[in-house]
């Protein structure tokens, strides 16, 4: 009975992309000259995994690829090959090629198929003629011209023991390619076994041709058709020496055209576009958990089965006396207990550390800095606080913006930062900790910082301010946010076409989190994202507006408090304004905002809760205060449609549909009165 190995193969594509990522950072750690046999043996095995694993799953383009790599990492361990940062660039190039080979297998799309083949091309020849990758030819934008230039075809040519057992003959193949050009053999004789243990039908010998040739690859193709099925095959371009330096990667206008430090590394572009081919969502539908969570769910169950048991003996009775009621009533609160209990241990489940993020930022920090000649220092604290996986994959992209903006925009050259006596060795920070109901999640650069009155001057000439405007600093800085807005004198590939700046506030707000800015000249910048550990549930405050029950998110409220109508002002028409410790903040009354009639209206009689969001607060008038209580937060967007002002709805206990209130959306929403208030009062 034939075992279908379908069911495996996401074990393997989770295995393999995990094994990756080790290899990326143990590339990114080793130190050029002097090699670390530990982390050579890490890169090593998990090459050597990958290899083993897409072989069983008759994955051979990855198999094939995996053994060249494999080959080279091996005589790197065993001391015949030295480290240098060129052999380490291709070998982070090799780690990207299997990372987009194994997401299309796994989501069903396409990846660069001429792009693998030249890097594969390039380690082969490192092998072969143990030449430097900084001789073989770049990575450019015109390879496809390479593999079809007509300088022919490297073949590893590897048959199944039982191939000559079906008819085929490899001399036969060996004739026939050689009718199209110049064919060298290199045969490898190393698996032929000792003489007791061979059989003369079996195949034992492999080859590696070099072909030179101008027929394409398809007529290639064809003189291995009958044996596809009974051989490892890899075909790849011929990359002659002399033409390196005949393709280079298109300058930009404004960039001079140089043959000078060309570095085989992807840039920033060229990986989006390789990313950009995958039509399906990379995020995973499965989840690694730890045995103590399992142990701790599986108690938490036991227990709610023994109060379980506990409450049914009073179902069985017909009456019951005032002592069991009373026992009746710890029950309950055992049951409640253990409610929550089970239910921080399921949330535990789905907490994962934030290092699974973190983890992308130095290969994406080595290949900028090179990209842009800066040096930089990444430094990463807090790897082991936790965050919702759901809240994880979405915030990523957000993250890796932010980072590429400070090693950008926030650290200077090194010989800008020379001149103004700092060290040429820029510092990014990546920290994480959690914060009451939230996690923090900073980046800091040791930049040239914000430039409040360049920022204040650039949105005046793009009409995003307008003159009389009077804004505080944190106004200032979150005016990078504002769509269209950028300080970049050139448009590169990096940044300055002023758009991902408002992409990323928009996506953290939608997280239900927010975005704080702490900026200095010449110090460096902070940028401060707060987010909700889970999307599922929230600490809220309920409240009461006439006959309704509106949730407001407990992270939000920073106080509570009770005013009379001669404490508020009246600016602009109906624009109220309640003036708290030297700050004026506007006031909106829920009930006019959510059209809700026999609501209270006078302030005596009801409450203002101060709720900040996106970096400015703003009073909520509601009725009363009722209680807090953990709420489930159940999507609008899905069962009706995104409205402003509401982030969704939970179900109470008594079964009514609380709405919760979305605070950043309600502080857009008095941002227009809070400038024309700043405008009336100054």
């Amino acid at each position: 009975m034939s075992i279908d190995l379908t069911q495996f193969q996401q074990t393997f594509f989770e295995e393999s992309l995990e094994g990756l990522d080790d290899m990326e950072a143990n590339l990114l750690q080793l130190e050029v000259g002097a090699v670390d046999n530990e982390q050579i043996n890490s890169i090593f095995r998990a090459a050597h995994s990958i290899k083993g694993g897409s072989a069983t799953f008759g994955f051979e383009q990855i198999a094939g690829f995996t053994h060249v790599l494999e080959t080279l990492l091996d005589e790197m361990r065993e001391g015949k090959r030295d480290v240098t940062s060129d052999s380490v660039d291709v070998l982070l190039q090799s780690v990207d090629i299997l990372r987009s080979m194994i997401n299309a297998i796994q989501h069903e799309s396409t990846y660069d198929e001429e792009r693998a083949a030249v890097i594969q091309s390039r380690l082969e020849i490192m092998l072969q003629d143990g030449m430097s990758p900084a001789t073989v030819i770049p990575a450019t934008h015109g390879v496809a011209d390479v593999s079809h230039a007509g300088l022919g075809w490297n073949i590893s040519f590897t048959p199944h023991a039982s191939m000559m057992q079906t008819g085929n003959d490899t001399v036969r193949i060996l004739r026939e390619l050689e009718e199209f050009g110049e064919l060298n053999t290199v045969v490898d004789t190393n698996n032929i076994p000792d003489f007791d243990d061979y059989i003369p039908e079996n195949s034992y010998l492999s080859w590696q041709l070099e072909l030179r040739t101008d027929a394409n690859k398809s007529t290639i193709d064809d003189v291995f058709a009958w044996v596809e099925d009974e051989c490892e095959l890899t075909i790849t371009p011929i990359v002659d020496i002399d033409t390196i330096g005949a393709v280079s990667s298109p300058q930009s206008e404004s960039e001079p055209a140089t043959n000078t430090d060309i570095k085989p590394s992807l840039t920033v572009a060229q990986t989006r576009e390789s990313k950009a081919k995958s039509t399906k969502t990379t995020e995973t539908a499965s989840i690694r958990v730890g045995i103590d969570k399992v142990d701790a769910l599986i108690n938490m169950v036991g227990e709610l089965v023994i109060t379980q048991s506990m409450l049914n003996q009073f179902a069985e009775r017909e009456e019951v006396t005032a002592a069991q009621i009373e026992q009746l009533k710890n029950g309950l609160g055992q049951l409640e207990r253990n409610t929550r209990e089970l239910q921080e241990s399921v949330m535990s489940i789905r907490m994962l550390p934030i290092s699974f993020i973190f983890s992308r930022f130095p290969r994406m920090v080595h290949d900028l800095s090179s990209k842009l000649g800066k040096q930089i220092e990444l430094i990463m604290t807090g790897e082991g606080t936790e965050l919702d996986k759901t809240v994880m994959e979405k915030i990523g992209d957000p993250l890796v913006h932010l980072v590429r903006n400070a090693i950008d925009h926030g650290v200077e050259s090194p010989e800008e930062r020379a001149e103004k006596g700092k060290s040429a060795v820029g510092k990014v920070n990546l920290n994480a900790y959690h914060q009451g109901g939230n996690i923090v999640i900073e980046i800091i650069d040791d930049g040239a910082g914000l430039d409040k009155n360049r920022l204040l001057n650039k949105a005046r000439e793009k009409g995003l301010v307008r003159e009389d405007d009077i804004l505080s600093e944190e106004q200032i800085y979150q005016l990078i946010f504002t769509p269209g807005f950028s300080t970049a004198e050139i448009v590169s590939d990096v940044s300055g076409r002023g758009v991902g700046m408002d992409v990323v506030n928009k996506n953290i707000i939608s997280l239900g989190g927010s975005i704080d800015i702490e900026s200095k000249l010449e110090i460096g910048t902070t940028f401060r994202v707060r987010l909700p550990l889970t999307l599922a549930i929230l600490d809220g405050q309920t409240v009461k507006v006439g006959d309704e029950v509106y949730i407001i998110p407990l992270v939000s409220i920073r106080e509570s408090i009770q005013i009379k109508q001669d404490m508020v002002r009246q600016v602009g028409g109906d624009m109220e304004v309640f003036k708290l410790r030297d700050e004026y903040l506007p006031i909106i009354r829920l009930h006019q905002v959510f059209e809700i009639e026999r609501a209270v209206e006078e302030f005596e009689n009801g409450l203002l809760v101060v709720v900040e969001g996106s970096g400015r607060r703003v009073g909520l008038f509601v009725d009363e205060l009722l209680g807090q209580q953990q709420v489930v937060i159940k999507s609008l967007d899905t069962n009706f449609k995104k409205m402003a002002g509401i982030s969704g709805a939970t179900i109470l206990g008594d079964g009514s549909v609380a709405i919760i209130i979305d605070i950043p959306g309600m502080v857009n929403l008095a941002s227009i009165q809070n400038r024309d208030v700043k405008r009336a009062i100054a």
